[in-house]
């Protein structure tokens, strides 16, 4: 016989799967009364969270002195299947955060700032945002040229990002930069935990054509990072860069959200189906041939969305058919609109959400990385095809032409 350790999990009294379904289900129905008389977005995220880890439903396979209830991995994929229609539509500004930083440290963080940050970003109490892209460094990322140079006990950041959602309401982020231009450009990064709430650090909002500004560029000027909140390995943050863009691509492939009630204008959500079903019964156009089978399209890729994650299929794959499913459902919606689809009352709140979704679905091709390079990823890590030539895997980085 052999004695139970003191951090030994007793299996006898836990809840089944269907229990467990069940009682996620019921906290996200009592969600609503939680969250009454709260008009402020912000606000209302955050009280979601803070009850959310209060019932231990948040990352219920992390460990319990990380905000989790260290169960295993199938209660997590069952939690998140049964909530998919119930979130909150205020959750979605926590996605960088829960969904990709929170993991990213799980795996490459040292203890001291997995307890730092890990509780704090899961009970919503610092919201964060990822400081990766640059107006020279999109599709190829590890082009940037924002520099980190040590300073005693801290780092000094200067450059510039753009695209970052959230910035505005961050506390954190999660910064490349580079710390070695002698090294070849994909050797020479670090990943850091950065404040953003301190001298060096500006954010301006960038209006899209839907009329939101749901992305900041962030102009960082000698901001300050303490030496050991780096993430991982100096100069070794592309591999985790790499880590997090495939959390990032599993969240953006993750199901579609089938309740349409919200009528939201926000994030990369695919129109749902119902909503679809919806607007052609109310444009009398319900019975169309031709119609119908486009809203079969739209219903099968729906359900193909989720199936293929819970599959485990390359997270590259689940993002790119949320790209074409988006791209369908929003194309439907305009074509079953007719004529006032491109002519509406600003007044008419349910055309102007319409509008907004066919505006913002080209999005989908490019957040997350784009399209291309889903494909190139696909190409050259599931399929084993080579890497297109190029002298910048083996030069360093301060002698490649500038972009």
């Amino acid at each position: 016989m052999t004695n139970s350790t003191s951090n030994s999990v007793d299996t006898s009294t836990r809840e089944t799967i269907d229990e467990f379904r069940a009682r996620v289900i019921a906290f996200h129905k009592s969600v609503p009364d939680l969250l009454t008389g709260i008009d402020d977005p912000l606000e209302r995220g955050k009280t979601y969270r803070r009850a959310l880890c209060d019932a231990r439903l948040a990352a219920v396979s992390y460990p319990i002195e990380l905000g989790g209830a260290d169960l295993p991995a199938e209660y997590e994929a069952a939690g998140r299947e049964a909530a998919l229609d119930l979130l909150p539509g205020e959750d979605s500004m926590f996605t960088l955060g829960v969904g990709m930083a929170v993991p990213t440290l799980r795996e490459y963080g040292t203890p001291a700032l997995q307890q730092r940050f890990i509780p704090a970003a899961l009970r919503g109490d610092e919201v964060w945002c990822q400081l990766y892209s640059e107006p020279g460094a999109g599709s190829d990322l590890a082009g940037l040229t924002t520099r980190a140079e040590r300073d005693g006990d801290e780092w000094i950041i200067t450059g510039q990002k753009v695209w970052t959602s959230q910035a505005q309401h961050s506390d954190m982020a999660i910064l490349l930069a580079r710390t070695d231009a002698d090294l070849p450009k994909h050797r020479g990064i670090t990943m850091f935990a950065l404040p953003m709430n301190q001298p060096g650090v500006t954010v301006r909002p960038l209006v899209q054509m839907t009329g939101v500004a749901e992305f900041n560029e962030v102009f960082l000027d000698e901001a300050r990072v303490p030496a050991d909140w780096v993430i991982g390995d100096v100069n070794g943050g592309w591999a985790l860069a790499v880590a997090l863009l495939g959390h990032e691509r599993t969240s953006l492939g993750r199901g579609v959200t089938t309740d349409d009630a919200a009528k939201s204008k926000a994030g990369r959500s695919p129109l749902p189906f119902d909503g679809l079903v919806a607007r052609a019964t109310a444009m009398g156009r319900l019975n169309d041939p031709v119609v119908r089978q486009q809203l079969a399209v739209a219903y099968t890729g729906e359900q193909l969305v989720p199936w293929g994650t819970q599959r485990g299929l390359h997270p590259s794959i689940g993002k790119l058919w949320r790209t074409l499913q988006g791209r369908h459902a929003a194309q439907l919606a305009h074509e079953l609109g007719g004529a006032t689809a491109a002519a509406w009352e600003a007044s008419d709140t349910d055309a102007d959400y319409w509008a907004y979704h066919v505006l913002n679905c080209r999005g989908m091709s490019l957040g997350g990385g784009t399209d291309e390079i889903q494909r190139n990823t696909l190409g050259e890590r599931v399929l084993g095809l080579p890497r297109e030539p190029g002298p910048d895997r083996n030069t360093p980085f301060r002698d490649l032409p500038a972009n």
